[in-house]
């Protein structure tokens, strides 16, 4: 039924498009609910759906715990075109992907918010030119933290978005579903065109323990440098030391303890872009190579790709690592977080 409902937003603003030829505003679906309610499943199926009828819809993917689009640790946004495919999964043309680093919005929620605001806004200013994009509307799929923070950015991705759609999945426990589903409903009432749907998940759908999505996002990371069925062959280079400029987001405190008022305590700047000399902390960690010019454009930069470092000799002083092709790295900066790979 949702999927019939949504459908006819599409065709409706489809049809008034090539009648007029007016500049509409396409529905913009985000999909919220507990982890394991089937959100993902239900994105791709709305996507698939609206491909199938012609049309080009955006899918914006916020769950960085799992990564749907590329890898985890990453929020990302990419047109879909044709339907799509259950092995190879979502085609990666014109990607945006923005490095958080984390599997986990906790781990720095300042980054989290702000890299959200910057994916809207840059697709915000992509529709403003191009009609059809901007008609065919986004799909967004969400963590599955719903509670306390995890609930504030819910709501601060649906206003970053401008949300037309809230679709309420539910998991095990009715309360659960019922509660957020109540609360998204008062808060929202207030905005004009924006609709809380409550569904319940599908009967498919089966809860994963912590182990089980750990052993998930390894693969997803292993097909990064390796295809879904084998069929890339990374390379694996080496660099100086000096060669390198690896930066990460959120490193040390504001200020030093002498610089602050006697009994006062450094508070760590969570935005804070500061440089990371090599050590043995960056073995096994997954880097993102951005395409920023400068440090402080590193946060609103897209992310080229990924390398992964395999390993680390101090004296010759030479890193390691797998990326997915020979040569040059694409981008002069990296980023480094939490996460973790081991093959």
């Amino acid at each position: 039924m949702i999927t019939r409902t949504i459908g006819q937003r599409f065709l409706y603003c489809k049809y008034e498009l090539n009648l007029v030829g007016l500049f509409l505003q396409g529905p913009r679906v985000i999909v919220v609910g507990p982890t394991d309610s089937g959100k993902s499943t239900l994105s791709r199926m709305l996507l698939s759906w609206a491909a199938k009828q012609g049309w080009k819809p955006t899918f914006v993917d916020l769950d960085i715990g799992q990564g749907s689009i590329t890898k985890p640790g990453c929020i990302a946004a990419t047109p879909v075109e044709l339907p799509i495919d259950p092995v190879e999964g979502i085609p990666l043309d014109m990607p945006l992907v923005y490095f958080h680093g984390h599997v986990t919005p906790s781990a720095n929620v300042e980054l989290y918010k702000v890299l959200v605001k910057e994916l809207a806004q840059v697709l915000e200013g992509r529709f403003a030119g191009n009609v059809e994009s901007r008609a065919a509307g986004m799909v967004i799929n969400t963590m599955g933290w719903i509670e306390g923070v995890g609930y504030e950015l819910l709501l601060h991705a649906i206003d970053a978005f401008n949300a037309t759609v809230v679709l309420v999945l539910g998991q095990v426990s009715v309360f659960l579903l019922e509660k957020l589903w109540s609360m998204l409903r008062d808060v929202l009432k207030g905005k004009a065109n924006v609709d809380v749907v409550k569904l319940q998940k599908s009967g498919g759908v089966v809860s994963r323990n912590a182990k089980v999505r750990q052993k998930a996002r390894g693969s997803r990371i292993r097909e990064y440098f390796y295809g879904p069925v084998n069929d890339l062959s990374p390379h694996s280079n080496t660099a100086n030391f000096s060669d390198l400029l690896i930066y990460r987001i959120g490193g040390g405190p504001q200020a030093p303890r002498s610089a602050l008022p006697v009994g006062a305590e450094p508070v760590s700047d969570r935005l804070r872009v500061a440089p990371v000399i090599v050590n043995q902390d960056l073995h096994h960690l997954v880097l993102a190579v951005s395409f920023a010019k400068e440090p402080d454009e590193i946060m609103s930069s897209n992310i080229a790709g990924f390398i992964w470092v395999t390993d680390i000799n101090f004296e010759s002083k030479k890193i390691t690592y797998l990326a997915p092709s020979a040569g040059n790295l694409p981008g002069k900066y990296l980023i480094v977080g939490n996460l973790t790979w081991c093959e």
